[in-house]
């Protein structure tokens, strides 16, 4: 059973992942959303995109993005509790054409967190408190990234991406983190 706030026990293992390239340091966290069919949150439509086995007929959406291979790190849904996918230590395909600081293919250094929502629904506090605390333990066991290097997808895909959008509240997010 998964609780509330919590990182679910059994973890799930996204196919969309592969090995980091030898040698690089993980030192970028990107924060996104994300909601199946847009604009809806609840159910498994999330899981089922990230572990490959999307029904494209299950919405009219769906069968734009059929075939899509993505994942990340970790979802966080609205009630807080966080489903992990891929391993930190491996490479989740989250961030897409990218680039940070003058690096490109932000994939290879990166950890990706979704958050269920969508860039103009304010998100839930519970989901504040569960990415701080996941944000803290990824800080801890990866200090290279420090809140510098805490990031939006639309921060690394500028034009590409939104996410997480106007409805994210960095200076509150941020002044939880500070805490």
């Amino acid at each position: 059973m998964h609780t509330t706030g919590e990182s679910s026990s059994l973890p799930k293992i996204s196919p969309h992942h592969d090995e980091r390239p030898a040698g690089e340091n993980i030192s970028l966290l990107v924060i996104h959303n994300i909601s199946l069919p847009p604009g809806q949150f609840g159910g498994a439509y999330i899981d089922d995109l990230f572990m490959g086995r999307l029904d494209s007929q299950a919405d009219p959406f769906f069968q734009q993005i059929a075939g899509l291979r993505v994942s990340a790190h970790c979802l966080i849904r609205r009630d807080g509790e966080v489903v992990h996918y891929v391993p930190f230590d491996k490479r989740a395909w989250h961030a897409g054409v990218s680039s940070f600081a003058g690096r490109e293919r932000c994939n290879d250094f990166s950890i990706g967190i979704e958050l269920e929502g969508t860039d103009t629904v304010a998100y839930e506090k519970s989901q504040y408190r569960a990415l701080v605390m996941l944000t803290q333990e990824i800080m801890a066991r990866y200090p290279m990234i420090t809140r510098e290097r805490i990031v939006g997808h639309s921060d690394i895909a500028p034009g590409r991406k939104t996410d997480p959008g106007q409805a994210f509240d960095w200076d509150y997010f941020f002044s939880l983190l500070d805490d």
